[in-house]
């Protein structure tokens, strides 16, 4: 079932790679539906929230009609950063289920680890590496293309100033 939910997660992921948006991909999942998605839109909408959690958080927040998301599962393609771990503690997630590490963000393992710290009052079981190398290579893919586009544009800008 992990897998299922995961592929809904990398869904998202793809519908914001395809608006050149970083492809990561989030759904809140209670008694195996689907109550939430998300996918990160922070260059579309010019705000620093729009993590595809944060999204998904809040999707399923309306849905169920409370901040209090317990007893529901996140799957996320990418390792949280700091401000959704936050959230993800914050709205009572259960179970946080993600795909690849973030070494340069992600606060579950790999900068910090956020969800071990028992002094918060909610604690959020973890479970990583689902569909990892899926995940990984939408991020990788992306960013590829992304180097790429800026080198022709550098190249073409240099080629209108002469």
């Amino acid at each position: 079932m992990n897998e299922y939910f995961m592929k809904e997660a990398l869904y998202e992921a793809k519908k914001a790679s395809l608006i050149n948006e970083v492809p990561i991909g989030a759904v809140v999942v209670k008694d195996n539906n689907i109550i939430g998605r998300g996918h990160n839109l922070r260059e579309h909408s010019n705000n620093a929230l729009d993590h595809a959690e944060i999204i998904a958080i809040d999707d399923a927040c309306r849905y169920l009609k409370s901040w209090r998301l317990e007893n529901c599962d996140l799957y996320v393609t990418i390792e949280p950063c700091l401000m959704c771990a936050g959230a993800i503690i914050n709205s009572r997630i259960k179970n946080l289920y993600y795909g690849a590490p973030d070494y340069k963000a992600g606060v579950s393992e790999s900068l910090y680890h956020i969800f071990d710290d028992q002094r918060f009052n909610h604690h959020v079981n973890v479970e990583k590496g689902i569909l990892a190398d899926q995940a990984s290579y939408a991020m990788k893919t992306f960013f590829k293309k992304a180097r790429k586009r800026k080198k022709l544009l550098k190249k073409l800008n240099n080629s209108l100033d002469k």
